[in-house]
C-alpha cells in the first residue's frame, strides 16, 4: 500500500539521506543503478538556482550532499529524441526520431539490452515516448521494450490524473487513480522491494512527466507558491503581435496567464520532489542504500516565458541546461562538482562504465563517469545542439530548425536561413544580448561552424550550415 507522500518530510527525510551518502561499506556485489528522470525540468529552477524560492528540499539535499555535474545539456531539448538518445547512443539523424512521432528502430542496441546483456536485471517504469504505435499501445516482451525486463510504461502521461498502464505479461488496461508520478513511484518502489533479496544487481529507469505541461500538479504542491508574488526572469517577453497573427492560442499572452502557469510549473517541481524522497526511502528501508548508484536528472527544460516562449526546443539555457546530481556509495564526497561539459549523447556511456559494463562501440558520446568519481579527465570543447521541428506536429512546430553548440561561455546556433544567437553566458547569464551581428565575434563563430559542420558530415544530417551562414537572421526567437 503507497504511503502518504508527505510522511517523508515529517520523518525527517533529509537526516537520511545525509545518512546514506556517508556510507562506505564495501559492495557485496555489483552497485545497482537507478536512473531517475523528470520532463522539463530546468537547471534554474532549483532552490537556490532560480528568481523565486522553489521549493524542493529532498533534491536539493541529494545535491548539496553528493555529486553534481553543473553543464549537463540536453543536445535535443525535446521529449522522444533525448530519449532515443539516451535509449540508443546515437544521435537523432542516425536513429531517425528527429521530432516526437517516430519510434525507435528495433535495429538499435538499447541502453536496457547492454545491461541485461551483461548480468543485470533492467526495469522501466514510466513515460516511454518511442513507440512508433504512440504511447497509448501495449509493448509485448520482445524487441520493442529495447533489452528491459520489468515493463511498466504508462501511456497518455500528459493526463496527470488519467493515465493508464497495461499489466507487463497479459497487457490487460490497468487505470488506477491518482497522480501519475505518484503511481509511477510506487511501481518503482515495488520494483526495489522485490529486488531486495536478489542474486544479479539490477538497473531501473524512473521516468516522471511532471512538471510537464499541463501545469497542474496536487493543490497541495502548487499552493505553496502566490502566483501573485512570484518574480518574471529578466528575459521574460510577451509577444503580442507574434502571438495575434502566428499563434491565437499561444500560453503567454499575458503576465497573468504566465504567472499562472509559474505556479503550476513550480508546483510539479515540488510535488516529483516528494516522489524521488519515497525512492531514496525504499532504497534505505531495504538495506540497498550503500550499494545502488542514484541518479537525477532531466530530458530538458522549460523556457516559461524566457524569450517569448513556454516550453523546450530552443538553444537557450532555460531550454537546454539541465540538473544532474549522482550518489556513488563510497565515493561521492559532500558538495562535490563537475563543470565540465555533459551532454545527452554521454548518458548511455556513461551510465555503462558507471556500472562496469562495456561501452558498445557504436556510442557516440564518451564515458564521463571518471569525473564522477571525482578523478580529472579532460572534458569536450563543446557539446553540440539542434532542433529538427520541419513537418513536426507538436505545439512548437513553428520554431525554426537549427544546429548549435555551447562551449564553456558562449551558445551559438545557425538558423537554415542565417546565423541566429550567439551568448557570452558569462557576461550575460539571461542571453539578452544577441552578438550574432558584432563582427568582432566574426572569428569565434567562423570557428564554431568549423566543428559543427564536421558534426553533420559525421552524422550524414542534411542541415544546409554552408548556405546559412552566409546570412544572418536575428528573428525574435532570440
Amino acid at each position: 500500500m503507497a504511503m502518504d507522500r508527505r510522511e517523508f518530510v515529517q520523518l525527517g527525510v533529509a537526516a537520511t539521506l545525509g545518512a546514506a551518502a556517508e556510507m562506505h561499506a564495501a559492495p557485496k556485489k555489483r552497485m545497482n543503478l537507478l536512473y531517475v528522470f523528470s520532463d522539463q525540468h530546468r537547471v534554474q529552477s532549483l532552490p537556490g538556482g532560480d528568481v523565486n524560492a522553489v521549493i524542493a528540499p529532498n533534491l536539493n539535499n541529494f545535491r548539496r550532499e553528493n555529486f553534481e555535474m553543473t553543464n549537463c545539456i540536453s543536445n535535443y531539448p525535446l521529449c522522444s529524441p533525448y530519449r532515443a538518445i539516451l535509449m540508443s547512443g546515437r544521435w537523432p539523424c542516425q536513429t531517425g526520431v528527429v521530432q516526437n512521432g517516430p519510434g525507435l528502430p528495433t535495429t538499435e542496441h538499447g541502453l536496457g539490452e547492454q545491461f541485461r546483456s551483461n548480468g543485470y536485471h533492467t526495469a522501466y517504469v514510466g513515460k516511454w515516448h518511442l513507440h512508433h504505435g504512440g504511447d497509448h499501445m501495449f509493448i509485448p516482451r520482445g524487441p520493442e521494450r529495447f533489452g528491459f525486463e520489468d515493463w511498466h510504461m504508462w501511456c497518455d502521461t500528459n493526463a496527470h490524473y488519467a493515465s493508464w498502464t497495461y499489466d507487463q505479461n497479459t497487457g490487460e488496461r490497468k487505470q488506477p487513480h491518482g497522480y501519475n508520478a505518484t503511481l509511477m513511484t510506487d511501481e518503482a518502489v515495488e520494483i526495489i522491494q522485490k529486488q531486495k533479496e536478489a542474486e544479479k544487481p539490477w538497473m531501473m529507469v524512473v521516468s516522471w512527466n511532471p512538471p510537464h505541461p499541463p501545469y497542474n500538479p496536487p493543490d497541495v504542491d502548487r499552493d505553496q507558491y502566490n502566483r501573485d508574488t512570484l518574480k518574471l526572469r529578466p528575459n521574460v517577453k510577451f509577444i503580442k503581435d507574434y502571438i495575434a497573427t502566428k499563434k491565437p492560442n499561444f500560453p503567454v499572452r499575458d503576465e497573468a496567464a504566465l504567472r499562472e502557469a509559474m505556479q503550476g510549473y513550480y508546483g510539479g517541481i515540488t510535488a516529483i520532489d516528494l516522489e524521488f524522497a519515497r525512492l531514496l526511502k525504499a532504497l534505505d528501508e531495504t538495506g540497498q542504500a550503500d550499494n545502488t548508484i542514484v541518479i537525477y536528472t532531466c530530458d530538458h527544460g522549460e523556457l516559461m516565458g524566457s524569450h517569448g516562449r513556454i516550453g523546450k526546443m530552443m538553444p537557450h539555457e532555460e531550454s537546454c541546461h539541465v540538473p544532474f546530481f549522482i550518489r556513488i556509495p563510497g565515493i561521492t564526497k559532500k558538495g562535490g562538482k563537475s563543470d565540465m561539459l555533459f551532454a545527452s549523447i554521454d548518458m548511455y556511456p556513461t551510465l555503462c562504465g558507471l556500472a562496469g559494463v562495456p561501452v558498445p562501440a557504436h556510442c557516440e558520446g564518451k564515458d564521463r563517469s571518471a569525473a564522477m568519481h571525482g578523478r580529472k579527465m579532460d572534458g569536450p570543447e563543446h557539446v553540440f545542439l539542434m532542433s529538427n521541428t520541419g513537418g513536426s506536429r507538436t505545439a512548437e512546430s513553428d520554431l525554426p530548425d537549427y544546429r548549435g553548440l555551447r562551449t564553456a561561455t558562449h551558445t551559438y546556433a545557425v538558423m537554415a536561413d542565417g546565423r541566429w544567437c550567439l551568448y557570452d553566458n558569462e557576461k550575460d547569464p539571461f542571453q539578452m544580448n544577441n552578438l550574432v551581428r558584432d563582427p568582432e565575434y566574426k572569428a569565434m563563430m567562423d570557428k564554431f561552424d568549423v566543428a559543427i559542420q564536421g558534426w553533420l558530415e559525421h552524422t550524414k544530417d542534411p542541415f544546409p550550415l554552408k548556405q546559412a551562414v552566409t546570412k544572418v537572421n536575428h528573428s525574435w526567437f532570440a
